[in-house]
């Protein structure tokens, strides 16, 4: 392991390889904290190591320090599965391994969460730690690996022994127990600072790598601009052709900046390489949706629903795309269904306004917009949409009444200070 300022989660973390492993080898680089006093009370051998922006190093200046055969490589945020404590054995005494992936579970706040193309599960784990959280992404990583001088990490961020295991040839595995991951499930604030540092080891990663798709493709990820970030994707595409999750996360980009036709062939391409991915499904459905093909949509979205969760959010779609091609009672019954499942989601609300102004059915609108204030926490807009359905239906004092709620929660809206007086001017008229 290599860590710093852990002194929170080491415990959690040493007490889930306990008996399991032989030697617990910690290499510190600079905490501030009781780190390096707790972790050898727990009988870990520790080191200091300076901290030179680069995990890779990091890691294989503790990788020197082992003496067993095989590694097992963690984080101080992660637990070791209690199953792997009797999978583990057959895996090491294979002859022909040299390494091989671990299942990693990463928890997460909300099951509309993604990393990367990978949507968010229903969270099942018997764990105790792990049973307040919703749900999880998991991803695989090369985590244990023979002590080998061919192996070693590569990348200075999202570093990987899996890179050597290529170039080394063969001998890689998968491992049938898996490691729980506890460093996502942060708030906001966290996840942008961790994001901003990432980028900036993802800027030195692809001068030091410029030939790497993965490379661009991770800092696309943690890019701030829409064009930048399609930019790098653009760059993975084109050092690796068939980079399924490059060709989708470009056509997201391009989509965001409204190049529709240039997001449909992105999509059509990452479909085409990876047709089982409920995402490159779905982001082909939204831009045909935006290209107004809602009969392709509504395919594209079913097609989406089969190759993974059915999401309260793609139901949403699905029902919009119904709605458009001329099914509006199954696409409202669909949409209210997926508000029931996530009553919290505003972009569900919304979407059920939009429907109702769509056919024409501004009472059934009007109710949609105050239940979005019921359900979710309402911003300025949302008061502002409410009134005006409202006011288009000459229910001037329910508009006001509104108005005046959405006063009390941002007294500072002009704009809702400027609604009331016109409603109030206009009542004064009549």
């Amino acid at each position: 392991m290599i860590v710093r300022d852990a002194e929170r989660d080491l415990p959690f973390c040493i007490e889930s390889v306990r008996g399991v492993v032989d030697e617990i080898v910690i290499a510190d680089t600079g905490s501030t904290d009781n780190t390096i006093e707790l972790a050898r009370s727990l009988g870990a051998r520790v080191f200091s190591i300076p901290w030179e922006n680069d995990f890779a190093l990091a890691r294989n200046l503790s990788l020197g320090k082992v003496t067993a055969d095989w590694v097992l490589s963690m984080d101080a945020d992660e637990r070791l599965d209690p199953a792997a404590a009797r999978r583990l054995p057959p895996l090491l005494a294979n002859p022909k391994a040299r390494a091989y992936q671990v299942p990693i579970r990463n928890y997460v706040l909300s099951l509309n969460e993604r990393i990367w193309d990978r949507p968010a599960k229903p969270n099942d784990s018997p764990l105790p730690e792990a049973k307040k959280y919703p749900a999880y992404v998991d991803h695989e990583n090369v985590r244990l690996f023979r002590r080998d001088p061919q192996l070693y990490f590569v990348g200075r961020v999202h570093e990987t022994v899996g890179i050597r295991i290529l170039e080394t040839g063969g001998g890689l595995g998968r491992a049938d127990f898996f490691i729980h991951h506890f460093g996502l499930a942060v708030d906001p604030h966290t996840q942008n600072r961790k994001n901003n540092f990432y980028r900036e080891l993802s800027v030195q990663k692809v001068r030091e790598m410029p030939r790497s798709a993965q490379a661009h493709f991770e800092l696309g990820m943690v890019e701030t601009s829409l064009e930048g970030a399609l930019g790098c994707f653009e760059q993975a595409c084109e050092l690796k052709p068939d980079f399924a999750e490059a060709w989708t996360f470009a056509g997201m980009m391009h989509r965001k900046l409204g190049n529709f036709e240039k997001a449909l062939d992105a999509f059509t391409r990452g479909g085409r390489l990876a047709p089982a991915n409920s995402l490159a499904a779905e982001s082909l459905g939204d831009v045909q949706y935006d290209l107004g093909d809602f009969r392709q949509a509504e395919k594209e979205y079913r097609r989406a629903r089969k190759l993974g969760r059915a999401r309260a959010g793609l139901d949403s779609k699905l029902g919009l795309a119904q709605i458009r091609n001329g099914h509006a009672a199954e696409g409202l019954e669909r949409l209210r269904k997926a508000i029931a499942r996530e009553p919290g989601n505003a972009e569900l609300h919304d979407r059920l306004i939009a429907a109702c102004v769509w056919l024409n059915r501004p009472r059934d609108a009007a109710a949609a917009a105050e239940e979005k204030l019921v359900q979710t926490i309402p911003t300025e807009t949302d008061y502002l949409r409410a009134a005006s359905i409202y006011a288009q239906l000459q229910d001037l004092p329910r508009a006001a009444e509104i108005l005046t709620s959405g006063l009390a929660q941002f007294p500072e809206a002009e704009k809702l200070r400027a609604g009331l007086e016109e409603i109030g001017f206009q009542q004064t008229r009549a």
